[in-house]
């Protein structure tokens, strides 16, 4: 359907968010920051012309809204593919299965991820109430504006940074553009489209939450593996221990136990590192569903 052309920046954002219907919501994102940022640019470079003659003019150069939405979907494609893991060889058995999590490569980013966030749950954590804390403390001083302003500005940087981080490492995708351009937008426009976007408020709520989530992460990647790990290894510790003994017997809380019957502790320790493998690789699945809940703008839906 031919639509006719856009006469201002708005009416082309629209119609290219129109174009980009049912693709991913951080990809939407994307492209229309992409879009308004170049169409400001151009706009302010041609001072003495109005928008509708500008959008006339770069037509041939930027494109329409429709062709523009058609170079994203390909480009996104294209990306998509040369960033997906190798994935592993599909298994009939169902033994296969539960023991091909080792070649998932989602499963070994998510355990670090989950390693990770201990450390980004105390850095947002304190970032979040230093500031909500001082803005509030602040606020009967006339620095105190200026201050929550600045405060609101690194929240949403920082939720930038957070997508990178669980897009590469959970595989989810986030966006890689802010919500808006901020070109030919004046001081107060900026202001109140910060505090009046409701992403604002669930990025400050997700760095809140990150530090309970990166504790609880944290601590179960670290028991599970190390349980896990102390299974496997137990025979061969045992091993080492028992070479002097009679009989190759180890102590174990104090008792002797024939080295072979520690055998039986190395296969419970490969069933429960596949076991956390699996669940690793759900649990990054389930905080990628939550990061993009909490740190995705309704505006790229």
């Amino acid at each position: 359907m031919n639509r006719p052309a856009p006469r201002s920046i708005d009416q082309y954002l629209v119609q290219l968010r129109d174009a980009l219907k049912g693709e991913d919501p951080a990809l939407v994102q994307d492209a229309l920051y992409d879009a308004e940022e170049y169409l400001r640019a151009e706009l302010a470079s041609h001072a003495g012309k109005s928008e509708a003659d500008v959008l006339e003019l770069i037509a041939s150069t930027y494109g329409a809204p429709d062709e523009v939405a058609e170079a994203y979907r390909t480009t996104e494609k294209t990306v998509r593919e040369a960033m997906k893991p190798i994935a592993p060889r599909p298994r009939s058995s169902m033994l296969g299965r539960f023991f091909g999590v080792y070649a998932d490569s989602r499963a070994w980013t998510a355990l670090f991820f989950m390693l990770l966030s201990l450390v980004t749950g105390i850095f947002y954590f304190t970032v979040a109430v230093t500031g909500l804390a001082m803005s509030a403390g602040l606020a009967v001083l006339i620095i105190g504006v200026p201050f929550f302003l600045l405060f609101i500005g690194l929240t949403r940087v920082l939720s930038l940074v957070e997508g990178r981080i669980v897009e590469g490492l959970l595989g989810v995708r986030m966006p890689r553009r802010p919500v808006r351009s901020t070109q030919g937008i004046g001081i107060g426009a900026r202001i109140k489209e910060m505090l009046l976007d409701r992403r604002t408020w669930t990025t400050i709520l997700y760095m809140l939450v990150m530090l309970p989530l990166g504790i609880f992460y944290f601590t179960l990647a670290v028991v599970s593996v190390t349980l896990s790990i102390g299974g496997i290894a137990a025979p061969v510790i045992g091993f080492l221990h028992g070479v002097g003994l009679t009989n190759a017997d180890i102590q174990i809380d104090g008792e002797m136990v024939a080295w072979p019957l520690t055998l039986p502790l190395s296969l419970i320790g490969i069933v429960l590192m596949t076991a956390v493998m699996h669940g690793v690789r759900v649990l990054g699945e389930l905080h990628g569903r939550l990061a993009r809940a909490l740190l995705l703008s309704r505006d790229g839906e």
